[in-house]
């Protein structure tokens, strides 16, 4: 029988909303039956496979909900939000997944795990919150949470003011263990969604639920390294990562060295807030002693692991 591979597959929040009018639960199910399609693919090959995924759109959703209900219903707190998406999109995916498996007789399930991820209640993000969230408000509006809530709030480039929260590095996902067992128990885990919820310990060593959004791929990227994964594999909007990605020289990439990757990193190739954090979540997965990296869409998926496309990172 041959060794069974594992790989941890990080599938972006966004991946769930095709355009702004397909924003539905049953558009978003849609979009999450054609990602875990592909996945099926990778298990049917014989992966074993931890799927991570973005939340950003659906936390934004409940928050707007809120927002209008706050005359009648007590507001969400984020980590709370993050909670409640990693429910319903692992609901999705579960579903997704069953259906997929059903179809091709293939004998697995899939279980979501709602997962917590330590912080360090004195990371540096604390103190200079840069996430935004929630909807667009006026100043007045903005000067008012700021006043009775505490938001620390920015104007964004004339469109309106937002508020901000820390974006801290994740330190211990707190259900690596579930996950491990579940996997060594033949399951399929969708895990740490939205870069899992963010909690910090107090002083008696006991969790608390903070205020904070934690980078999806971070985490994923921490999840991929305790559990000694083979490949961790971003799916993402493009199928190929680029050098001067949207500028007349823009140049694709199939293969990169983990040296190679720093490089282009320090030389400003990756932009911030959409490819940066993934490679530096790549970097930080290889330098931890992971094996490769993988970065493509999800209908190349099964193509970019035969080396036909997609942009494979290795150590050297």
């Amino acid at each position: 029988m041959p060794v069974k591979r594992l790989a941890v597959v990080a599938v972006g929040g966004n991946s769930l909303i095709k355009d702004k009018t397909r924003k539905t639960i049953p558009d978003q199910y849609n979009a999450a039956s054609e990602s875990m399609a592909h996945i099926a693919d990778m298990i049917a090959e014989g992966w074993d496979v931890v799927i991570t995924h973005g939340n950003g759109p659906q936390v934004g959703f409940i928050l707007r909900r809120s927002e209008i209900a706050l005359n009648e219903l007590h507001p969400v707190s984020l980590d709370y939000c993050g909670a409640d998406t990693q429910g319903a999109i692992g609901y999705m995916f579960q579903r997704a997944l069953y259906n997929e498996f059903h179809t091709r007789g293939i004998d697995k399930q899939a279980a979501t795990v709602v997962t917590q991820v330590l912080v360090d209640s004195e990371d540096p993000a604390f103190v200079n919150p840069t996430k935004p969230i929630g909807s667009f408000m006026d100043e007045k509006m903005a000067n008012k949470h700021q006043a009775e809530d505490g938001w620390v709030v920015v104007e964004d480039a004339g469109r309106g003011w937002r508020r901000v929260v820390p974006s801290p590095l994740p330190v211990k996902i707190i259900q690596s263990d579930a996950i491990q067992s579940l996997v060594q128990a033949g399951f399929v885990v969708v895990g740490v969604g939205g870069g899992g919820i963010p909690v910090i310990e107090d002083e008696n060593g006991n969790l608390i639920g903070v205020e904070a959004v934690i980078d999806k791929d971070f985490a994923s990227a921490l999840l991929a390294s305790d559990m000694g994964a083979d490949l961790f594999l971003i799916s993402t909007a493009i199928e190929k990562v680029a050098l001067n990605f949207g500028k007349p020289d823009q140049t694709w990439l199939d293969l990169m060295t983990l040296k190679d990757a720093k490089m282009y990193l320090t030389d400003g190739h990756f932009a911030k807030g959409s490819m940066e954090p993934k490679m530096r979540a790549i970097i930080g997965f290889l330098e931890a002693g992971g094996k490769e990296a993988l970065v493509t869409n999800p209908e190349n998926i099964a193509r970019a692991l035969k080396g036909e496309t997609g942009t494979r990172i290795s150590v050297s």
